[in-house]
């Protein structure tokens, strides 16, 4: 088999400088570009290692070595949790891409170099675009603490819910809501609000509560009560809807 080295660093430059964009992009690090080419080109060079008569151990280790030396030369070392980011999605991105680039050499046997090169960018931009989605999806998940009057400290995992813009106009409160029997047996209703929503087909009213606080990511809120509900139960571990107040304050 005739293995041309000049066209196989080229596509490994390429390739390297393409899962460093992406590694660039998905973490949001301003970069120089100059910094993407230096950075390639090592991943270029660590290719002829591969022609080197070494033990294949030694062989993997250098490999990670040169993939340790790519990160540092493109991004440079700010402390460690930015380093080993850097270094866990940029190894998550060759996987990633060696991993379809190969399944497509597997299903079309004659898949040329210039249609790879050309999937490629195509199976990185995916991939942050799924990364994204992920990240929007995740962070609407928060665990919640809830102080009711009687100090009962209610933990909940809450969903931020962009359909929950429940207001009540006449204390200007925001509503979050959860199933009424979260606070069975553990708060006595004395002084419940009624608080008019709008349902699919007719308008009724929602009971609320009143509550001391609500603390989120070590946040403290004042401007929520707690609405009542006899349907909501939840789903995928989520105890509560949050108002979409809190996205955009």
């Amino acid at each position: 088999m005739t293995i041309y080295i000049d066209l196989l660093f080229i596509l490994n430059f390429i390739y390297d400088g393409l899962i460093l964009i992406t590694v660039s992009t998905a973490l949001k690090r301003k970069v120089p570009f100059k910094r993407i080419i230096f950075g390639s080109l090592i991943g270029g060079l660590s290719t002829f290692l591969i022609f080197i008569p070494i033990n294949k151990y030694i062989l993997f280790i250098l490999k990670i070595l040169a993939g340790l030396l790519m990160v540092l030369v493109t991004f440079k070392y700010k402390n460690i949790k930015y380093f080993a980011n850097n270094v866990l999605y940029l190894y998550m991105c060759s996987v990633i891409l060696a991993g379809f680039l190969y399944f497509l050499k597997i299903e079309f046997k004659n898949l040329s170099y210039l249609i790879s090169l050309s999937i490629a960018p195509l199976i990185l931009y995916l991939y942050i675009k799924e990364q994204n989605q992920l990240k929007k999806v995740v962070n609407y998940y928060k665990e919640i603490f809830i102080t009711l009057k009687n100090n009962y400290v209610l933990e909940l995992t809450g969903f931020i819910d962009s359909g929950n813009k429940l207001k009540d106009p006449i204390t200007n409160k925001y509503i979050i809501l959860i199933n009424k029997n979260k606070i069975k047996g553990i708060y006595n209703i004395r002084s419940p609000i009624y608080v008019p929503i709008k349902t699919v087909n007719n308008t009724s009213l929602l009971e609320c509560i009143s509550i001391k606080n609500l603390i989120i990511d070590n946040k403290v809120y004042t401007e929520y009560i707690l609405g009542l509900s006899d349907t909501f139960n939840g789903f995928e571990g989520v105890d509560c809807l949050l108002n979409y107040h809190l996205l955009e304050g």
